[in-house]
């Protein structure tokens, strides 16, 4: 039993150190039963890596002198898992970077495509998971029409607003600084039955989106939930439908359509699971229309994969009750339940998604060449798709990341970045290039829905004192409508930053009538209202003056000054309502000390 015990310590201990081996030493796994997604049957081998590259597959694939070996010991080892749909958002489980990271890890999805942020926030973010044991995750730009579903609630540097070719083609253009991977185009306003419905993009923007992103090298993705909208998206030659098709049950037609553009689905079959509590509510109408849809979706599902139409692995985790990391296991598990085979779904979340994506040459499959991103699952899951729940390790650019003695790092566990020290001037509004002195892209900050405030934000001469920004709005005809401008303290509102050392928040105003300061932090916005005069006034804002926007009813919010975002200036108005103001040199400030 001693010598057991030793040999098993030895073996945890190598494991352990075999992330940092693994760039001088090859790596093995004997003995597992590999399910390499390519559409052979499973079968016993050893899979042998050197940096982050498979060298060499199969029973007779030899171990190299001094590699760190992994012992599979007959458990099965497959590609890393995909999921091509989720959202990084603050309001998802978990809601902080470092610990989404860390929830795909554990799931053994080591390929993630990110919906959800701004294209200002691509490369902090990037720098950021650069720290992080994390997948490999992929920053999607959004494009959206006027009123439609994704410009809803952001502004058009969140998501691109097109309603023409031209503008579609200026917009993928206008995007390209920012190096997005892949492109989605919200081209359905369908909101389910249950919402107003939308705006949706036309055939001619959403062909321009398509051809200007693939002239770019970049593949598109769209949001599209009704059958008419699928057809759409097949002629348009998008690469993958996002969302289930699910208004009605799809002809032979809009099937053959989809098939012939080679267009992928991915029906995000976890975001729409109605779960136990929905059918015990049958005397709920909203309950048997989504049961309706539901049973639209699996159906519809069920028809392009029989057609031979690819089936690929998205959640959208991170709305709603998805959670990351597990909600992409159980869309394997739904894809089962809605009729297709264990091993189909296996394919869906590894090979079928990587071509999809265009990374086949990469990874998706366990092949000589492609990179080591590999999981070991202690089962069958070709036979029993939870067996996908059941993962012993997980392997990324051929570094272990999870397994026994291995341990994420702190960085991992962070709610945030640590916060960088405020600068006091924030802003003087001297640059015409739409940039604040901090060099971050000021946001308009309107309110939310199909309907919206318009906003319209220049830099005007404020002689001899240099420049202003003027900011004027016309507001929604509905009630709380606002509008105004936000300056992101550090770019893409990635980093806080800490102002503990100064006491609130100064600006010089120019327009009659109350206004909002505003201060957006990891914990939500504080706002306190000031009031603008006819000429130029100074306004003050102590951070003690701030309340929070919706705190919680059991925790009120407690301001803590570290954890800094944005800060800026919106009016709120009634209905209908204009507003006009000029702000200057908006930035923190000291309290006099006492003499």
């Amino acid at each position: 039993m001693l010598v057991v015990a030793a040999l098993a310590a030895a073996q945890t201990a190598s494991e352990a150190q075999a992330k940092e081996r693994a760039g001088d030493r090859a790596v093995a796994i004997t003995d597992a039963v590999i399910f390499d997604a390519t559409g052979r049957e499973p079968f016993r081998g050893n899979v042998i890596i050197r940096g982050d590259r498979i060298t060499a597959v199969g029973p007779r694939a030899r171990v190299p002198r001094g590699a760190v070996v992994i012992k599979a010991d007959g458990k099965a080892l497959l590609p890393g898992f995909f999921d091509v749909h989720t959202h990084w958002s603050p309001n998802g489980s978990p809601a902080p970077l470092p610990q989404i990271a860390s929830a795909y890890v554990m799931s053994g999805v080591t390929t993630v495509n990110d919906f959800h942020q701004q294209p200002e926030a691509f490369e902090p973010r990037r720098a950021w998971l650069g720290t992080l044991v994390a997948p490999h995750v992929f920053h999607v730009a959004r494009m959206s029409t006027p009123g439609g579903h994704g410009a809803d609630w952001g502004d058009i540097n969140t998501t691109k607003w097109v309603a023409t070719a031209d503008s579609a083609r200026r917009e993928v253009i206008a995007l390209q600084p920012y190096r997005p991977d892949f492109i989605k185009a919200f081209a359905d306003g369908w909101r389910y039955g249950t919402l107003p419905e939308e705006t949706s993009m036309n055939l001619e923007t959403l062909q321009a989106v398509v051809d200007e992103a693939h002239r770019h090298g970049q593949k598109v993705l769209t949001h599209t939930v009704t059958v008419d909208r699928g057809r759409l998206a097949a002629q348009a030659r998008a690469d993958v439908i996002a969302h289930s098709l699910q208004d009605k049950e799809i002809d032979a037609e809009s099937v053959a359509l989809i098939k012939a553009a080679g267009t992928a689905y991915a029906p995000t079959l976890a975001i729409y699971e109605p779960g136990d509590a929905a059918a015990a509510r049958m005397d709920d109408p909203v309950v048997r229309q989504r049961l309706r849809k539901w049973g639209f979706a699996q159906h519809n599902l069920r028809m392009l994969h029989a057609a031979g139409v690819p089936i690929v692995l998205g959640t959208d985790a991170g709305i709603g009750g998805a959670k990351h990391g597990t909600a992409s296991l159980r869309e394997m598990e739904l894809l089962v339940g809605a009729g297709l085979p264990a091993r189909e779904a296996l394919l869906a979340g590894t090979s079928r998604s990587a071509m999809a994506l265009g990374l086949s040459q990469d990874r998706g499959t366990i092949e000589v060449g492609k990179r080591a991103d590999l999981v070991v699952i202690d089962g069958k899951p070709w036979d029993n798709i939870s067996d996908v729940r059941r993962i012993d390790r997980v392997l990324i650019d051929g570094r272990l990341v999870k397994g026994p003695g291995i341990d994420l790092p702190p960085g991992n566990f962070a709610a945030s970045l640590p916060p960088s020290p405020a600068a006091e001037l924030i802003d003087d509004f001297e640059r015409a290039d739409g940039r604040s002195l901090l060099d971050t892209l000021r946001l308009t900050d309107i309110d939310g829905g199909v309907e919206r405030s318009v906003v319209v934000a220049n830099i005007v001469p404020r002689t001899p004192e240099g420049r202003a920004l003027s900011i004027a709005a016309r507001m929604a005809p509905k009630d709380q409508a606002e509008g105004g401008v936000l300056v992101p303290l550090r770019r893409g509102s990635v980093q806080p930053v800490d102002a503990r050392s100064f006491s609130g928040i100064s600006a010089e105003l120019r327009g009659a009538g109350h206004y909002q300061i505003v201060v957006a932090t990891l914990a939500g916005e504080w706002t306190a209202t000031v009031e603008g005069k006819p000429e130029w006034s100074e306004v003050r804002v102590p951070f003690a003056a701030l309340k929070p926007i919706r705190p919680g009813r059991d925790q009120p919010r407690v301001w803590r000054g570290d954890d800094l975002l944005q800060v800026g200036l919106v009016a709120r108005r009634d209905a209908s309502a204009s507003a006009w103001v000029e702000i200057d040199n908006l930035r923190f400030y000291a309290a006099t000390p006492a003499h």
